[in-house]
């Protein structure tokens, strides 16, 4: 006899799920994948909905969930791609605004219960902020249930006209070793990794994330301009790609800079581990994987006092305002000249990171949502 899983909605078959990604944002992806594993280690079948790279990059099916690409956009041949998909699933989960929109549609005449996550905000100005707004309205309707990583996002889910919006429970994935062995590997690593950024000899400063407005990159570099005067020179060093990489690179010659841009790299935790400093000079973040990774690697975090941060790191940051370009550089040049300080931040950062979710913790609150969706109720 085939035994039945713990969580099938109805005592026969699996629970199954699909997943819904748009493909773009890494945290969310990694949160999939994150998720996708505990589910199935749990008896649950989980397929997931994303553009063939997602599936290259993060491993859906490395970890048992089956991968069917489906596009990016909302043309009509993406959503019906997904409702073909979504046709026999007992629960849709999809991750950030775009997929949410896409799975609305797929779902549209069915009862399939929609779970949504919103990891971050849509960025938009103009007349397309007008229409993300739209899609916000008629996603948080749509859903049985909005999750949303920040209470900022929640309470916005809410005013949107969710019937029903959570905190979610978001885990940093990835294997945690001990302090001192993060430790002993970041002494061995760190003046091979300094060497090859140029910083042997000067502070490291290190920014992670897409080249975009939203990133504030632009104040950033303004900031760059403050210290120059600093001997030792820092040296601030970003990681990412996207839009803006030609219009920074031209800022960092033309005003001499010391600036870096490395492009997109797999390597984020080897470069925190030799960094001094880790720098977040954004206009909103949510929650931030650079500030997870920086204060569980023991990095002082600069951040800016905006989104989710504030609630994210507690007072394991030193926090600036947005678009304050004097007031981050001051806070770069107190922090390289203050050790003490330094080393409260670190203990302080690994405090802050032992408050948050473990992966059990997460993939237990998204399953007891999803029991609680697809459990058939009593006849009244």
């Amino acid at each position: 006899m085939t035994p039945v899983s713990s969580h099938s909605p109805h005592g026969q078959s699996p629970l199954r799920t699909v997943q819904v990604l748009g493909g773009g944002n890494a945290g969310s992806s990694v949160h999939v994948r994150s998720l996708a594993s505990g589910l199935v280690a749990r008896g649950v079948r989980v397929t997931v909905c994303a553009p063939a790279e997602a599936d290259h990059l993060y491993g859906f099916s490395g970890v048992g969930a089956e991968h069917v690409e489906v596009p990016r956009s909302s043309d009509p041949g993406s959503v019906a791609a997904l409702r073909a998909a979504c046709a026999d699933a007992d629960l849709v989960h999809a991750h950030g605004l775009h997929a949410s929109f896409r799975a609305v549609l797929a779902l549209s005449g069915r009862r399939t219960p929609l779970v949504v996550t919103w990891h971050d905000r849509a960025y938009a100005e103009g007349a397309r902020a007008h229409l993300v707004r739209l899609l916000e309205r008629r996603v948080a309707k749509a859903a049985s249930v909005v999750l949303g990583t920040t209470s900022a996002l929640v309470d916005r889910a809410r005013r949107t006209g969710a019937r029903d919006a959570r905190l979610a429970a978001v885990s940093l994935p990835g294997p945690r070793r001990t302090v001192e062995h993060e430790h002993d590997e970041a002494e061995r690593l760190s003046p091979k990794v300094r060497a090859e950024l140029g910083a042997t000899g000067r502070p490291l400063l290190i920014a992670v994330g897409s080249l975009d407005r939203h990133r504030g990159y632009e104040v950033l570099l303004d900031a760059a301009r403050v210290w120059r005067r600093l001997d030792p020179l820092p040296l601030v060093v970003i990681a990412g790609e996207g839009p803006l990489r030609g219009e920074l690179q031209r800022r960092i010659e033309e005003e001499g800079l010391p600036v870096r841009l490395i492009g997109r790299r797999d390597d984020v935790r080897e470069l925190l581990a030799a960094a001094d400093l880790a720098l977040l000079p954004s206009r909103w973040e949510a929650r931030s994987v650079l500030a997870q990774e920086a204060l569980h690697a023991r990095v002082p975090l600069i951040a800016t006092d905006v989104g989710g941060l504030p609630e994210l790191v507690g007072d394991a940051a030193e926090l600036v305002p947005y678009g304050h370009p004097q007031a981050l550089a001051e806070a770069v040049v107190r922090l390289l000249a203050d050790a003490e300080r330094c080393e409260v931040l670190r203990e302080r950062g690994l405090r802050q990171a032992a408050t948050w979710p473990t992966e059990d913790e997460t993939v237990a609150q998204v399953l007891s949502v999803y029991d609680e969706l697809t459990q058939p109720r009593p006849l009244i």
